[in-house]
């Protein structure tokens, strides 16, 4: 059997399941702890790598009632969407950080670049107070995978409009680039 590694350690995955950890947490009482506490508890004496605590911890206070689906820490949202365009990632960066592009695709959207002039993410300040994180992946010769996200929505209500949002302007992007 092969052990399944947590990404970004050399620890492997947690032997046991969900519902072994979420026992464990609740009988340790994880509710009403900070979540620091909570992952200092999996990593130090419980031996989880630091991926594996935040995932166990989201996924536990999510099916415990005591995080919204999409509920960032500091009280915030997330809403994302990813396609497959076929460019080349440079091609797709330039869609993100000349401006003259990105209205073409991202029409009245006020962005203030942070990062992306190399690697695989470009961060942009959005006029609304949000953020956005585009991952470039390329997947083959001429073909990126591009994943945004935007973070620091105000409300639950706002994340499946901004998912669905964002899925039209990939699929603008998409055209643009492909056309």
């Amino acid at each position: 059997m092969i052990a399944l590694m947590a990404p970004y350690t050399n620890r492997p995955a947690p032997a046991q399941d969900r519902g072994y950890w979420f026992t464990r947490l609740d009988e340790w009482g994880a509710p009403g702890r900070s979540y620091r506490e909570i992952a200092d508890w999996l990593t130090a004496e419980q031996g989880l790598s630091a991926w594996w605590a935040q995932k166990l911890i989201v996924e536990y206070e999510q099916a415990r009632g005591l995080r919204d689906p999409g509920r960032r820490r500091d009280g915030t949202f997330a809403a994302g969407a990813s396609r497959t365009i076929a460019a080349d990632p440079e091609r797709v960066r330039s869609a993100f950080l000349d401006p003259t592009i990105r209205e073409r695709w991202l029409p009245g959207v006020g962005a203030q670049i942070r990062s992306g002039d190399q690697g695989r993410a470009i961060r942009l300040d959005l006029g609304d107070a949000t953020r956005l994180q585009a991952t470039l992946d390329l997947t083959g010769p001429g073909r990126t995978v591009v994943a945004v996200e935007q973070s620091r929505l105000t409300d639950p209500d706002s994340v499946g409009p901004a998912k669905a949002y964002w899925k039209e302007r990939l699929e603008a992007l998409r055209s643009l680039l492909e056309g």
